[in-house]
């Protein structure tokens, strides 16, 4: 690998590892969160296929307090 390929690899880990940890914390607290706002299977889908952006409106729009 050149050098130019190891420095971006460098600069989009942390990014993957923020992504990776937002997922998995939406996740948990979806599965944990008896009434969600609309149904757990369209959240888990937007939780995991919408990178970053996905998790972050679970926590904003459909996470009820419970």
């Amino acid at each position: 690998m050149a050098m130019e390929e190891m420095d971006l690899l460098w600069l989009l880990l942390p990014i993957v590892l923020i992504q990776l940890a937002l997922m998995i914390f939406a996740l948990v607290d979806l599965v944990k969160n008896p009434n969600p706002n609309g149904p757990k299977w369209m959240w888990a889908l937007i939780i995991v296929l919408i990178n970053i952006i996905g998790p972050i409106v679970y926590f904003v729009v459909g996470r009820r307090n419970y």
